[in-house]
């Protein structure tokens, strides 16, 4: 089959999104599906406001659709609402061809936290994006209720992975991070206000606190702790080094659509301390592998008790496998009809 995938969302940046399409794809090419990744680094771009390492594409609209009408794809897959996606939407339209989305990030509640503004009046934009998909592609079964509850009711689960072979509490740990006083306290990801890295930061518990990753809030939360390790952002081997020396994995997130780390961090052997709120919830629920408290002081010494031996266990019933065959199944092929309810309107409308 031949997919194109449209992301503004993509390498060099470095979140949960983007492995998670990188990995989609290169499983994807690796089962023998031509893939075409129409991503910010084919085009001009611009630092986005307040996120610089973000770039966005700069006149895309010709661009994506003439990529578009020469690849010729059997299924379109867009999998971010920024000016890539939209491009790719509007080419979908015109030419009366289906296409699928992806929810990947609550945008209603990031701009909400940096405007002071209520996330009502983001989600008009968000659900004109995404109403003429014939699926919008979401993680968890919270998530999909969310969804429905917002007017797209056309969602598809599509789960996340782990890479096994990389995460495991077998790996070599980090010396730096291993020779600090326990236990070690892990956060993995971008340090921004919508990440609430400063709950975990101010949160009353012993031992070592530890941030891996980077992002505009860090600057900051390093001057007025510390205390707290601070790497920058790992990769790789690296990365799975620093979780093979924590001792426990903290998730401060309430807006996350899913949280990939929690699954490496699984696979690592640390257990979970986070909020009762979507992403921990649906992954960890009520688990032996971590506790959900409102109290993340509580969360972080409910967790410190848990048997570590469990967690790589559970990881392992997530693998890219199962995660790509659900992509690959929820795919809308461009010979098929706009058999969904939203795409019989005007295709000329935008």
């Amino acid at each position: 089959m031949k997919i194109a995938l449209v992301s503004d969302a993509w390498s060099p940046q470095v979140n949960g999104v983007v492995r998670t399409l990188s990995t989609t794809v290169a499983q994807l090419r690796s089962g023998g599906h031509v893939v075409e990744t129409i991503t910010p680094d084919r085009f001009r771009t611009i630092p986005c406001p307040s996120y610089p390492e973000i770039r966005l594409a700069l006149g895309a609209g010709r661009g994506v659709a003439a990529m578009l009408a020469r690849f010729a794809p059997d299924a379109v897959h867009i999998a971010t609402e920024g000016p890539l996606g939209w491009a790719a939407r509007r080419w979908c339209r015109r030419e009366g061809l289906p296409f699928t989305t992806s929810f990947h990030t609550h945008f209603p509640d990031y701009l909400a936290m940096r405007t002071g503004l209520p996330p009502s009046l983001f989600w008009p934009a968000v659900r004109r994006f995404h109403a003429p998909a014939a699926r919008v592609f979401a993680a968890t079964a919270t998530l999909e209720r969310q969804l429905a509850a917002h007017g797209l009711p056309q969602t598809h689960r599509w789960s996340r992975g782990v890479d096994l072979a990389r995460f495991s509490p077998d790996v070599e740990p980090l010396p730096d991070l291993a020779a600090l006083p326990g236990p070690v306290l892990l956060y993995v990801g971008r340090v921004a206000v919508e990440k609430n890295v400063e709950a975990f930061l101010a949160a009353d518990a012993p031992g070592s606190k530890v941030v891996v990753g980077d992002g505009p809030a860090r600057a900051d939360l390093a001057r007025r702790f510390p205390g707290v390790t601070f790497t920058g952002a790992l990769h790789g081997d690296a990365l799975a080094a620093a979780y093979a020396a924590a001792d426990l994995f903290v998730f401060p997130s309430r807006t996350d659509t899913f949280g990939l780390v929690l699954l490496e961090a699984l696979a690592s052997g640390l257990p979970i301390a986070a909020y009762p709120v979507p992403g921990p919830l649906d992954i960890v629920g009520d688990s032996a592998v971590g506790v959900l408290d409102k109290d993340l002081g509580s969360a972080i010494a409910g967790a410190l008790m848990l048997d570590r031996a469990a967690c790589p266990a559970f990881a392992a019933n997530f693998g890219w496998d199962a995660c790509t065959a659900q992509f690959l199944a929820g795919l809308a092929p461009t010979d098929t009809k706009l058999s969904h309810p939203r795409n019989r309107m005007v295709i000329a409308r935008a």
